[in-house]
């Protein structure tokens, strides 16, 4: 058999304040789905040639100093990374991080994001157009790269992931797209762990490893003074035990 090819990925972990620790945005996958099927995962997928377009650069907000070292992280890929962070997001559940003329985080009642989600996902109209019509800037430094995993090798599909961290808009709802993603959720990561090892969450093995991480951040001002600050980025790169045939990232 030969070997799957390794595609580029952009994962954005969306949290919000919560009286008990903080919570995490997480949509369950569609069952038929190829990749992660009937698992709960964060909003994200695969990184299109069209998010490192030339022509976006006027439609991006500066990164601010502390991303510096996010920057330099991603190297030459960086802003197709954070293009795609913030396009899936937007195409899977419906949260758009861009700020609107006045600059202030757009507030989506005002657009239709349901024909620009499907529009977007099918290739018909790009971020371009939107940030165009709209008269948006996708807002890159509301997101912090945080760290990278690649799937191992052997799994069906494989990818490396630039997982992202960010915090919702306090003015936008979220909605899984029904399609690719049938169920969408608040969930702390403590209470997510905690189903998943009951056995009525399942999650892949690379989220579970997120959330392990961020479990030890007890509300969302410790988690975005790391986030914010980070200067070093894990690159995980798992190898399949031998017998291990079902384990994912």
């Amino acid at each position: 058999m030969s070997e799957q090819p390794i595609r580029p990925a952009a994962t954005v972990i969306i949290a919000r304040p919560s009286a008990s620790q903080f919570e995490i945005l997480m949509l369950k996958r569609t069952n038929a789905a190829v990749f992660a099927g009937g698992m709960y995962v964060f909003p994200g997928g695969k990184i299109d040639a069209r998010d490192g377009d030339p022509a976006l650069q006027p439609h991006l907000s500066p990164l601010s100093p502390k991303q510096r070292a996010q920057k330099n992280a991603l190297g030459d890929q960086w802003q197709a990374c954070w293009v795609a962070a913030i396009r899936e997001t937007f195409e899977e559940a419906g949260i758009l991080l861009a700020y609107d003329r006045d600059d202030q985080l757009v507030d989506t009642k005002n657009i239709d994001t349901q024909e620009y989600r499907s529009a977007i996902h099918a290739e018909k109209n790009s971020m371009i157009d939107l940030c165009r019509n709209e008269s948006l800037s996708l807002a890159l430094d509301q997101l912090h790269f945080f760290n990278r995993w690649v799937t191992p090798e052997g799994r069906p599909r494989r990818f490396d992931t630039r997982f992202f961290i960010a915090i919702a808009p306090a003015h936008q709802l979220h909605l899984h797209d029904g399609q690719e993603t049938t169920d969408s959720l608040w969930i702390s990561p403590r209470d997510a762990l905690q189903r998943n090892a009951a056995g009525d969450f399942d999650m892949m093995r690379v989220t579970t490893k997120q959330l392990d991480t961020l479990n030890g951040y007890e509300n969302i001002e410790a988690l975005m003074e790391m986030a914010e600050n980070r200067q070093t980025f894990e690159h995980h790169r798992p190898i399949l035990p031998p017998t291990d045939t079902s384990a994912a990232t």
